[in-house]
């Protein structure tokens, strides 16, 4: 990868992206709330399990295509990819939190003028704009390789699952880095499993995990958005 592409990416992999990934837990929560959570070895599950059976066999998947039809210019590709994946929200949370952080992600695209017309057009074309749909169109617009942008998409979201782990059980520092080490090759086999899962083969299918996050919706008291 060119040097201008490694640094774009790290700024769109970075924490301080002001697009609030911070305030979520993704449900995570909910599981150290009722206890499921609460170690680093049960930390370690959670997060696996998470990214084995729902972000590689689905989230990033519609990734992987977003990007490319961004990259084909296909309005219509990237506008069914967009609503599927809203239309794939189950609850209330979910649903707020993709819709959040994509009109904020869509909005800085706009401010930082990094992207040209057509790819704007594309963008603003969306009646709403979740996450994904966002993120496709700044890996374009700052030509980060298809590849580096999912791998950069996978590695922030195992990061922020680890943060909440770190404030929320809470683990040590030491043991948050730890945990995040020990999923480089779980987080390699994600992208792999992304970029060659056919059309009919996505699913995020997690009932368990839906359930979690409409109890968190009432959560007596609590820190994260999801």
């Amino acid at each position: 990868m060119q040097s201008a592409a490694l640094l774009h990416l790290l700024q769109l992999a970075s924490p301080s992206l002001p697009i609030g990934a911070y305030s979520y837990s993704q449900g995570l929560e909910a599981a150290i709330e009722n206890g499921s959570v609460k170690n680093e070895a049960t930390a370690r599950a959670w997060i696996t399990n998470y990214l084995r059976e729902v972000v590689a066999r689905f989230e990033a998947p519609i990734l992987w295509r977003l990007i490319h039809a961004f990259q084909q210019k296909d309005l219509a590709a990237v506008t069914y990819w967009n609503e599927l994946f809203i239309a794939a929200r189950d609850t209330a949370e979910f649903r707020a939190e993709t819709i959040q952080m994509g009109y904020s992600l869509g909005k800085l695209v706009g401010d930082l003028q990094i992207a040209d017309p057509a790819l704007l057009t594309i963008l603003q074309a969306q009646s709403e704009l979740p996450l994904p749909t966002a993120l496709a169109c700044a890996a374009v617009a700052l030509e980060v390789p298809a590849t580096a942008a999912l791998l950069g998409m996978l590695f922030t979201w195992a990061e922020n699952q680890a943060l909440v782990c770190v404030k929320s059980i809470p683990l040590g520092q030491v043991a948050g880095q730890r945990l995040l080490l020990s999923l480089r090759a779980d987080l390699e086999a994600a992208a792999t499993m992304a970029e060659h899962l056919e059309d009919h083969q996505l699913s995020n299918w997690s009932p368990g995990l839906s359930l979690l996050s409409m109890q968190h919706e009432v959560q007596y008291s609590r820190l994260y958005r999801s």
